[in-house]
């Protein structure tokens, strides 16, 4: 399980951008977002730092969370 913070979400839309490139690094991932929190998390095999370089390259900020 991979959570992140993930700032620059202002709508729907945002949170399927998000959800589309965890799922590019994933395509078997499983991801929840919250957009009030800017919280994701995802259950994925994925690198936490590949996912956040892919979140951040896309124009949002992301952090994992500890």
């Amino acid at each position: 399980m991979v959570t992140l913070n993930v700032t620059g979400m202002t709508c729907d839309g945002c949170v399927r951008s998000v959800e589309r490139i965890i799922k590019a690094q994933d395509p078997d991932a499983q991801v929840k977002v919250d957009l009030g929190s800017g919280r994701v998390e995802a259950n994925t095999s994925a690198q936490p730092a590949a996912l956040v370089e892919a979140i951040e390259a896309a124009g949002f900020g992301a952090t994992p969370v500890a």
